[in-house]
């Protein structure tokens, strides 16, 4: 698996899981390939370290 691809794994499993954590939570829609739709709050402090992780191998 090449970096970008990690690296947008990594971002999309983030918002899908912030996505279902709250009832305040952002909508993610991936429906278009390689696009992403966000309509609400993001925690940017949680995507950070999650891109951060996938960049230093975590899981």
């Amino acid at each position: 698996m090449d970096l970008q691809t990690t690296i947008r794994d990594a971002i999309v499993t983030e918002l899908q899981r912030q996505a279902e954590a709250t009832d305040a939570a952002p909508k993610v829609s991936l429906a278009e390939d390689g696009f992403v739709d966000i309509h609400g709050r993001i925690d940017i402090d949680a995507l950070i370290m999650v891109i951060t992780g996938s960049l230093a191998g975590g899981p």
